[in-house]
């Protein structure tokens, strides 16, 4: 494939050289800078649209702060990637989100230019006034830089956030970058008067704008600047901004893809500030890729594509994903049911609610990134006796967890957890794994967890829990392509706590807990190649337990082998505190528990992931022939810990 021709970023190889450079020489530093960010994406596939909006913003932050010594910290950090490229990785660029290659987010031990990591939205602003704290008790860091987007800084962590640095009145400075375009289409209040700015914004007209703030200019230019500004901000009353009133410096707002604004602004900022200052930021996500630009989520995350039509790389045809599954047979459910509403936190395409709204609008609720929020708004739906659906990725609910103790599982409330991306999910790394959600929801008196084994079972459980008024109940399915079974026309309601028996043997059982049941199967397979009689049973519920299934496999087997795609101290943990429990292991029991192993697991494709993390069909019958003290050829995979 042919790679653009960059002059003037070629002789960038680091944020050091950015700072010798004349602004004009800036400007074609950024249009190298976006051609070689798409050239890349194409190659590797990623999150083009949030980089592509923050090419001239990145130039502008690297060429008038001192990095690294002064802390730039990308919010989410998923439009890292020309700040990669800027910070000396720019010979890896085209090892994005692989194995062993860079990380498609900000990571501390990746490079000094990330002083720290972010994957989830929000945090930016709490990281960096810690590091301005640091810098104030005698650490050696210097300014911080906060660059959050309209989305994210709709969450409550970054209103904490602000009221507290507002509070301190330390030196710090947050851009929020506007794009009007978080993965879905900004929602709340807090979109709406973002948007307000910029549709009535005179400033983008005037050169007062250019030169920072209006103290800055000459008196009869200042009262006019002043004014403007106050029009803008609708500050005519004496009052200020949002912002302002939390204790900011309020500046913009300014178009984020014009370095004559922009770096004039970050230098008046950078040179004048004393306290907090957020500055305001318009940009496009997508910009200068038309194909980016016109798309529907602005070029979010993409496959690899062609750089010239961006055209993207169809995969071939397979089984639905578990996404769109769960989408259709929620909507099938909500169709038969009034009460059923749906409850996403940013993610409506990401978690098949949107296939709900397309049917449902009225009934389907897109929170923003506002995980807690959604799930106590899902539990006041429930408490009102509707029956709401809480659509979260596993890595996301953690962020609502008191939400889900406190106001959820202390209440008994009905509320139902449909649990995207379970287990290990590819080039998005420890991040996005779900992992642990077995583990933080089986643990809460009252809740019924289930996983699905496969694409029927996710029919069904949705079935279930739109029958289940008991209580909390979650279920939750991995990323991806289903197995490719017949799906039901109608989920069938499932009986809580009972499990499924799927091949008898007399010798060792698999008791599989979710959507690792094929590698299960598979792993039987070559068990019973080594003459060995082997039982497969799904589990279906880490609880409550089916315990007649467990004391029948436990009594008629020399051997139990839990296996399962989540952390330890999940399903494994409540197999073998029942187990105890009930005297089942004072008879010799072999029993192992196979989990993810005791330390996150970086990216790489979901099936090396799990070779990795000692899970495939190999690893789960060596541990068989171990227990089972039976010779046989012992796989050792690359890359196995």
């Amino acid at each position: 494939m042919t790679r653009p021709e960059t002059p003037h970023l070629d002789r960038v190889a680091g944020p050091a050289d950015l700072r010798r450079m004349d602004d004009r020489t800036l400007a074609h530093v950024a249009d190298d800078l976006r051609a070689e960010v798409i050239s890349a994406v194409s190659e590797t596939g990623g999150h083009l649209g949030s980089s592509l909006g923050v090419v001239e913003l990145s130039v502008a932050i690297h060429a008038v702060f001192n990095t690294p010594v002064d802390k730039l910290i990308w919010d989410v950090g998923h439009q890292c990637y020309p700040h990669k490229i800027l910070t000396g990785r720019r010979d890896r660029i085209r090892t994005l989100r692989q194995k062993d290659g860079l990380s498609g987010f900000t990571k501390r031990s990746e490079s000094q230019f990330d002083p720290f990591g972010a994957a989830h939205s929000s945090t930016s602003i709490s990281a960096a006034l810690g590091f301005t704290v640091g810098r104030d008790m005698g650490r050696p860091t210097g300014d911080a830089i906060a660059v959050i987007g309209d989305g994210s800084i709709s969450a409550g962590m970054a209103y904490e956030a602000l009221n507290n640095a507002g509070h301190e009145g330390r030196r710090l400075f947050v851009i929020l970058n506007d794009n009007e375009m978080s993965i879905a289409p900004p929602v709340g209040a807090m979109s709406s008067y973002l948007s307000r700015l910029y549709a009535n914004e005179p400033l983008a007209r005037m050169k007062s704008l250019a030169e920072g703030f209006e103290a800055s200019l000459p008196y009869p230019m200042r009262e006019g600047a002043k004014r403007a500004r106050q029009l803008v901000t609708g500050a005519m009353q004496g009052s200020g901004t949002l912002f302002e009133e939390l204790g900011f410096d309020y500046v913009g707002p300014i178009d984020g893809h014009d370095l004559d604004q922009l770096l004039p602004v970050l230098r008046a900022a950078r040179a004048r500030a004393t306290g907090p200052v957020l500055i305001h930021v318009c940009t496009v996500k997508g910009k200068g890729f038309a194909a980016a630009e016109g798309s529907a989520d602005r070029g979010h995350g993409v496959s690899k594509f062609d750089p010239v039509t961006g055209q993207q790389a169809k995969s071939k045809p397979n089984a639905p994903s578990y996404t769109s599954v769960f989408g259709e047979a929620l909507t099938a459910e909500a169709a038969r049911d009034s009460d059923i509403v749906a409850v996403t936190a940013a993610m409506p395409s990401g978690t098949g609610v949107n296939i709900m709204a397309k049917r449902f609008p009225a009934r389907v609720f897109d929170v923003g990134i506002a995980e807690q929020h959604g799930v106590t708004f899902s539990a006041g739906m429930a408490a009102s006796g509707l029956k709401p659906f809480c659509a979260i990725y596993s890595t996301f609910l953690q962020r609502g967890y008191d939400q889900v103790v406190h106001d959820v599982a202390l209440q008994g409330l009905p509320v139902r957890f449909a649990i995207d991306r379970a287990g290990l999910v590819g080039a998005d790394g420890a991040t996005h794994a779900g992992a642990f959600d077995v583990a933080y929801l089986a643990n809460l008196p009252g809740f019924t967890v289930m996983a699905a084994a496969d694409e029927a079972e996710l029919v069904h459980m949705v079935a279930t829990a739109a029958a289940h008024d008991a209580g909390p109940i979650a279920f939750r399915y991995p990323r991806g392509s289903g197995t490719g079974v017949a799906l039901p026309e109608r989920g069938t309601v499932l009986e809580i706590g009972k499990g499924r028996v799927l091949r008898e043997g007399s010798d060792v059982a698999l008791l599989s807990f979710g959507a690792h049941l094929p590698e299960v199967n598979a792993a039987a397979d070559l068990l019973e190649g080594d003459s060995l009689s082997v039982t497969v049973a799904d589990a279906r519920f880490a609880k409550p337990l089916d315990m007649d299934l467990i004391r029948r496999l436990s009594r008629n087997h020399k051997a139990l082998i839990t296996v399962e795609q989540g952390a330890q101290g999940g399903f494994g943990a409540m197999v073998l505190h029942a187990l105890a429990a009930e005297g089942l292991l004072d008879r010799g029991l072999c029993i192992r528990t196979l989990t993810l192993p005791d330390r996150f697991i970086e990216q790489a494709s979901p099936d090396e992931m799990y070779a990795d993390a000692g899970l495939t069909r190999f690893d789960i019958a060596d541990h068989v022939r171990r227990a089972m003290r039976i010779p046989g050829k012992i796989v050792s995979l690359p890359g196995r810990a």
